[in-house]
């Protein structure tokens, strides 16, 4: 008899960074205490091992490192889950599949474009995917439409198919698209899979359309400013002033996707967490207007915690400095 599965949690699941020392090393510590900041921050659940947590710049032994790291620190305050897929040979994957899960991963999720070539029809990814369901027998999985190493997107087909299997509960969608969206959610729709979504542009929309919760990599630069904004969304719906602070979020995130994730543990460092930006991903060097607009982001993220009093922890020190030390 097949083992039933609970629904995630709706709302806020960050997709973490890894913290890494100056000599490229795993930063355990560092990760325990980001770890922390999500919580405290009042995230709904976290998705470690994934593309804004270096996962294809670290081993196997690294990535099974990092997520019983997070489980353990989380300690079942929220749910963790977890990429274990890494190739598209069925039986690698399952091995590492069992491996996350052990770690004690409430979920593991498949990324689309690992599982299939981009020339290969969808019928191909549905025929993997069933093979890993098959050998990994009871446990909860899920789908990622990672953009590397290229953005498979999935149809509503395939996601209604997905959803009557009862295995499926997480899918991290990343079409950008409400359209599309709202037609993965009517096919999923009285199901345990829930759509989050990547895009903090049409994160409302989706939220007001049936999406579970949203997992934009803004979370990982202000996760506070993304749970106000999901606690009143839920209460008062699309208010004025909520749309406001919307239209701030929305124009704020255009600037976070660069010198990604250099960036985003440059940020954290400048609220004070003591973590390096040291990142295995190559990015150039920041010029000094791209220091100045960095500093720019992080008064109008202060600004918008004063304005909507929201208690923060942050350092004095500007970006510019701490690139200077």
């Amino acid at each position: 008899m097949m083992k039933s599965f609970s629904p995630l949690p709706e709302g806020l699941w960050p997709v973490m960074l890894t913290p890494l020392q100056e000599n490229n090393s795993l930063d355990l510590s560092g990760l325990q205490e980001l770890t922390n900041m999500y919580l405290n921050a009042g995230v709904n659940g976290l998705f470690t091992n994934c593309l804004s947590s270096e996962m294809y710049q670290l081993t196997e032994e690294e990535r099974l490192t990092i997520t019983r790291t997070v489980v353990k620190q989380s300690n079942g305050r929220v749910p963790v889950v977890a990429t274990g897929t890494f190739s598209s040979n069925t039986q690698k994957n399952t091995e590492f599949i069992r491996k996350i899960y052990d770690t004690g991963a409430s979920a593991v999720i498949l990324i689309t474009g690992i599982l299939a070539g981009i020339e290969e029809p969808e019928d191909v990814l549905k025929k993997r995917i069933e093979e890993i369901m098959q050998q990994t027998s009871d446990i909860p999985l899920g789908l990622y439409e990672c953009p590397v190493p290229y953005k498979r997107l999935v149809s509503p087909q395939l996601m209604k198919w997905l959803a009557d299997s009862g295995r499926f509960v997480y899918h991290k969608d990343t079409s950008c698209n409400t359209g599309a969206m709202e037609k993965k959610m009517q096919a999923v729709q009285g199901s345990i899979f829930g759509l989050y979504n990547a895009d903090t542009p049409t994160a409302l929309d989706s939220l007001e359309m049936g999406a579970r919760g949203i997992s934009p990599i803004s979370a990982n630069f202000y996760p506070e400013l993304f749970t106000y904004l999901l606690q009143k969304f839920r209460t008062s719906g699309r208010t004025p002033e909520l749309n406001q602070l919307y239209d701030m979020l929305v124009v704020m995130d255009r600037l976070v996707h660069t010198f990604y994730p250099y960036s985003a543990k440059l940020f954290l460092q400048k609220r004070g967490l003591k973590i390096t930006a040291t990142s295995r991903i190559s990015t150039e060097a920041m010029t000094q207007a791209d220091k100045l607009r960095f500093d720019a982001l992080f008064n109008m993220f202060q600004s918008l915690a004063s304005t909507h009093e929201i208690e923060l922890v942050v350092s004095r020190k500007s970006v510019g400095e701490l690139l200077n030390e």
